[in-house]
């Protein structure tokens, strides 16, 4: 079992930049790809970012890439999602999810491969 808790989340101005934390705790000596995603009220959860078990691979969604870099600091079971120049539509609550794989490049941008869930964290842009 592994536990997720995200943290970082507020409330920023547009073009602003916030960094959420995913920490993770419990069975944390496997290997863990990780994703982030977001729902807005009234919306579908979408895939935000995903990095590998070992950090190599990383994936972003087009509405985010340039903008927003996720990366992961194994000794410290954290993973982060620094989010520059943010938007009002980047307004949402923020999930990490993670993924038992030993594969060095997996990851995946699927909602439901995802095993572990945090309770997620509130990102507010004003315009």
């Amino acid at each position: 079992q592994v536990q997720l808790v995200e943290s970082g989340g507020g409330l920023v101005q547009a073009g602003g930049s916030l960094r959420l934390s995913c920490a993770a705790s419990g069975r944390t000596n496997s290997y863990y790809a990780v994703g982030w995603f977001r729902q807005a009220p009234g919306k579908e959860r979408e895939f935000v970012a995903a990095i590998s078990w070992g950090g190599s691979s990383r994936y972003y969604a087009d509405s985010v890439k340039g903008r927003f870099t996720i990366a992961r600091d194994n000794a410290k079971n954290t993973v982060y999602l620094q989010m520059n120049s943010l938007k009002a539509d980047d307004t949402a609550v923020y999930y990490c999810g993670a993924k038992y794989s030993s594969a060095i490049y997996y990851y995946t941008v699927k909602d439901y491969e995802y095993e572990y869930w945090g309770p997620g964290t509130q990102v507010t842009v004003s315009s």
